[in-house]
């Protein structure tokens, strides 16, 4: 389960320019630091940092909320977080992010971000600007800004084709979960493991087509069923908060997305099992590129994102994880969870800020 919160402290914050970039942030979070296994690359002084790029893409893209547009909206968080990551003291490589060099003209694949390459930390970057690019057009729930680094190396290089998941929290045994198993059979080793009966279960399911057997199979064995429009990272992320009631997520969604979620889970715990699949040679192709050889392999948590992992996220819309970004007389103000593997800690940051 998520870490006990500690008293919250308040902490003004100043940005490099001299603004008030946060009048305050009330930092809750688990200020119970394990012993030193703290990365030399991830210092203490970047976990903040990375609520502010994905502030400055929540903030954005929450101008373009319910106006139904996802392009622009995408297009608003991609060109803020680039701008707030070329600010940092880092040499950070996109390796996941809005597509390949001539599918995406900002945050490619393969893109050098920071303002200290072949100087600063070799950081690796996966990224997700604008989490729910329909839902935020729709102004619907729980679009987020995401963002995960670690060490060179450590972040799974994942093609954008689908990846079939299922992820569960923390406090069961080591592989309760197995993508070799049915659903039904997945549901009942989660039931016995809570000690409850499988239609206690309840799992988390985008809502698409493609998962209308997996759905039924669900339903047949009463267990429920949550169905999201968008946002699997977040649905992931949600089966670590008992407040959700949301036992395991199960289905297909991008494969980026499960590295990003994959990086939250290691920081607070659970567990994960991937497999990409492929509709036709073009993206077997495109695996082979990234260095994908094995084409059936079932990947655990740590072979997506393994080391020491940050992970940030701010609310664009409200949602179970983080409110959205609100506005009002002379002032904004927004919430983020920014999580570290090495230490186990959670900070909820809430963000004020000036409205010149």
């Amino acid at each position: 389960m998520w870490p006990k919160w500690e008293s919250p402290d308040n902490v003004s914050m100043v940005d490099s320019g001299g603004r008030a970039a946060y009048r305050r942030e009330q930092i809750i979070g688990a200020f119970h630091e394990m012993q030193q296994t703290t990365s030399h690359m991830l210092d203490r002084v970047l976990v903040l940092e990375m609520v502010r790029v994905t502030e400055a893409a929540a903030i954005a893209a929450s101008t373009l909320v319910g106006r139904g547009d996802e392009k622009a909206a995408d297009a608003a968080a991609v060109e803020a977080m680039r701008d707030a990551l070329n600010k940092l003291w880092l040499d950070g490589t996109v390796v996941i992010g809005e597509g390949e060099r001539d599918e995406a003209p900002m945050l490619f694949i393969g893109e050098k971000v920071g303002a200290a390459q072949g100087k600063g930390p070799k950081i690796d970057i996966a990224l997700d600007p604008l989490e729910g690019t329909t839902i935020t057009a729709k102004a619907g729930p729980n679009a987020l800004a995401v963002l995960a680094v670690a060490e060179e190396g450590c972040l799974l290089n994942a093609p954008d084709v689908y990846m079939d998941k299922i992820a569960v929290g923390p406090g069961y045994p080591e592989g309760v979960i197995d993508l070799n198993r049915t659903p039904t059979e997945n549901v009942n080793a989660i039931a016995a493991a809570k000690g409850v009966a499988p239609h206690e279960i309840i799992a988390c399911v985008l809502d698409r087509p493609r998962h209308e057997a997996l759905i039924a199979e669900l339903r047949e064995i009463g267990c429920g069923v949550m169905l999201i429009g968008d946002g699997d990272v977040a649905g992931v992320i949600a089966t670590t908060n008992p407040d959700t009631t949301i036992d395991v997520y199960m289905g297909s969604g991008g494969a980026p997305e499960g590295v990003l979620a994959c990086a939250a889970l290691r920081c607070v715990g659970g567990q994960f099992k991937g497999r990409l699949l492929f509709r036709n040679d073009d993206e077997r192709a495109r695996a082979r590129k990234w260095g994908i050889q094995d084409l059936d392999k079932v990947y655990d948590l740590t072979e997506l994102a393994r080391g020491d992992c940050i992970f940030a996220a701010t609310g664009v819309t409200d949602g179970s994880l983080l409110q959205g970004v609100k506005r009002m007389k002379g002032k904004m103000t927004t919430e983020s969870v920014v999580m570290r593997a090495s230490s186990g800690t959670v900070r909820w940051v809430k963000g004020e800020h000036r409205l010149d």
